[in-house]
């Protein structure tokens, strides 16, 4: 197994993605690629020694030494704030990684995929609706994004105009456009069927979001009839920021 080491990386460039949310692209010389899915853990140190780290997913396929990472700002936080409303190019910081091997798409498979996003858990689903993209990849997509409201809707313009074979749904809990067909509420069994894959299709699952959110759709995808082994889960919960 490849031990992972720090390695350092200087910030290339950055857009803004929400009020709150900030996408980053970083130079990596060395980067040895990455799966769709997996995340790096980023460390920061001060000038008087003081370091801290986060893990963070990443946000798009590989591209030679590039990575990218899309962060949302944690108030109170240690990290975030400094990469969303900080850091500037030429900075620097380290990474390691790529961490994780099981939620992962890989582009070999030709099964139907389901997304479920919760708020920033899209991050890496993204990361897959890009590699799809890149590989000219056959496999349906479906995408099902839940969110508070219309400003907190990352990459909004490229999910506006999904390609051929991609069909996104947002599902919105706080507040939903005037003209919207759905009431604003949570993620409830309807959703997922009228908006997902039937579970005799057997479509890969990707779910990924804040713990409770990821353990209730969990839940409905069970309750619809989808093999626990074909469900698989990515969840954050509060870490410092």
């Amino acid at each position: 197994m490849r031990r992972l080491t720090w390695r350092p990386v200087t910030l290339a460039g950055s857009r803004e993605e929400t009020a709150t949310a900030r996408t980053l692209l970083f130079d990596v010389p060395g980067w040895p690629g990455h799966l769709p899915g997996q995340h790096v853990d980023v460390r920061l140190t001060a000038e008087d020694g003081y370091s801290t780290q986060r893990s963070y997913s990443i946000a798009a396929p590989a591209d030679g030494d590039r990575v990218e990472l899309t962060v949302e700002e944690v108030p109170d936080g240690e990290v975030s704030p400094y990469l969303t409303r900080v850091m500037e190019p030429g900075d620097q910081a380290e990474f390691r990684g790529p961490v994780g091997g099981w939620f992962v798409w890989r582009p070999q498979s030709a099964a139907p995929v389901l997304l479920v996003a919760g708020g920033s858990g899209i991050v890496p689903l993204m990361a897959m609706i890009r590699e799809r993209r890149r590989v000219s990849s056959r496999a349906p997509f479906r995408l099902l994004y839940s969110l508070r409201d219309p400003g907190h809707r990352y990459y909004a313009d490229e999910l506006h105009f999904p390609e051929p074979g991609l069909d996104v749904t947002y599902l919105y809990t706080r507040s939903a456009p005037a003209d919207w067909p759905r009431k604003a509420g949570r993620v409830v069994l309807d959703d997922l069927a009228e908006s997902g894959w039937p579970a005799d299709f057997e479509p890969d699952v990707y779910v990924c979001g804040p713990t409770g959110f990821v353990e209730a759709a969990a839940d409905l995808l069970l309750a619809l009839g989808h093999a626990p082994d074909r469900i698989k889960t990515e969840r954050f919960g509060p870490s410092g920021g």
